[in-house]
């Protein structure tokens, strides 16, 4: 029935931990009887462990040479994102939670996604070679430029973060296991690519402990009390917001640019996502065991479903016309083939006439 519905599991996975968590808080707190926190924390180095060993450098110089396409989508992912934020949030004021605001900038912050940019582009027959450099990359850049960028709006708010506290658990968490499975790639890369669905399902369970220790300790310490129950309606109207202006800025720098076709597809889908999957990890070592961490990863969640379904739609309309213009071009050519053969059956003085 999920297929049929084209349902991901992993989202009704991820609305099941959040619910559960609601109902049941107590064995997913932090020291709590699941031990969630400690297998989150493990679970981030696994992680990036299994990225270093998937992460295949030979594709990242395809397109390397491509440096506007590339400028494109990485200011758009790490300066356009925040700015657009930061406009917003000014707008908008004291309405929402503090919690809440922080975790739009740190949606803003994060890098692109890399498995459904690179599947949405090549559905759209976009460039994936650009699409693969462009994720890859901005994953590596947001190691460092996510808790660069958070520590400085956090400065701004009133807030603050030990920014050299973060940058050393993010280097023994995230930069040396991905350092170590790229070391050990030629190694492990056969093992990986025949275990890939064992991987994969790893790779979500982290996440999913990642929501529930964080939505445990939550509730357990009454963040979600007093809520407003309009406010889930109020953040999925802030990331289609973001979601829109962002889209349509890149889309106008691409026309800017003179970007073809399919040089603005992978643009467009790579500089208007955000990774769920690096998101969190870094969420849970940057934030620890905050208790308003749920409040902070809620719009990321929430802007990594929306994202799945606006841009699968936006990827099959892309696809569908691409299919109709290789269609209109290929009945374009027929008449004057036809054309060709008939005249070769006109008699010579016919043929001269014509």
């Amino acid at each position: 029935m999920l297929s049929r519905l084209k349902l991901d599991p992993f989202l009704v996975a991820l609305a099941c931990a959040v619910l559960l968590a609601l109902a049941w808080p107590k064995p997913g707190v932090t020291g709590g009887l699941l031990h969630a926190d400690k297998a989150a924390s493990w679970g981030v180095a696994l992680i990036f462990f299994l990225y270093g060993v998937s992460l295949a450098p030979r594709r990242l110089l395809e397109s390397a040479t491509r440096w506007k396409l590339h400028l494109v989508v990485q200011l758009a992912t790490f300066v356009l994102f925040p700015a657009v934020v930061v406009g917003v949030l000014a707008l908008v004021g004291g309405r929402l939670p503090e919690s809440l605001g922080v975790g739009f900038f740190f949606l803003a912050a994060l890098p692109s996604t890399v498995s459904s940019s690179v599947a949405m582009t090549s559905l759209a027959r976009g460039n994936v070679p650009v699409a693969i450099f462009n994720a890859s990359i901005s994953s590596l850049i947001g190691v460092f430029a996510t808790p660069v960028l958070m520590a400085s709006y956090l400065n701004s708010v009133g807030g603050g973060m030990d920014l050299g506290a973060v940058i050393l658990k993010l280097i023994i968490l995230v930069v040396v296991p991905l350092g170590a499975g790229q070391a050990l790639r030629p190694l492990l890369l056969k093992v990986v690519e025949k275990h890939r669905a064992l991987v994969r399902a790893a790779d979500r369970a982290v996440i999913l402990a990642i929501v529930y220790n964080s939505f445990c300790d939550s509730v357990a310490a009454g963040v979600w009390q007093g809520q407003s129950p309009l406010i889930l309606v109020e953040v999925v109207a802030g990331v289609l917001l973001l979601f829109a202006l962002v889209y349509a800025l890149v889309q106008a720098a691409c026309r800017l640019f003179g970007f073809g076709e399919a040089d603005t597809r992978a643009v467009v889908f790579c500089a208007s996502k955000k990774s769920l999957a690096t998101g969190l990890p870094m969420a849970h070592v940057m934030f620890g065991a905050a208790p308003g961490l749920s409040l902070i990863i809620t719009p990321i969640m929430l802007y990594h479903f929306l994202q799945l379904v606006i841009v699968g739609i936006i990827a099959g309309q892309s696809a569908a016309r691409a299919d109709a213009l290789a269609r209109l071009q290929a009945e374009e050519m027929e008449p004057s083939l036809l054309a060709e053969e008939e005249e070769d059956l006109l008699p010579e003085p016919a043929r001269t006439r014509a």
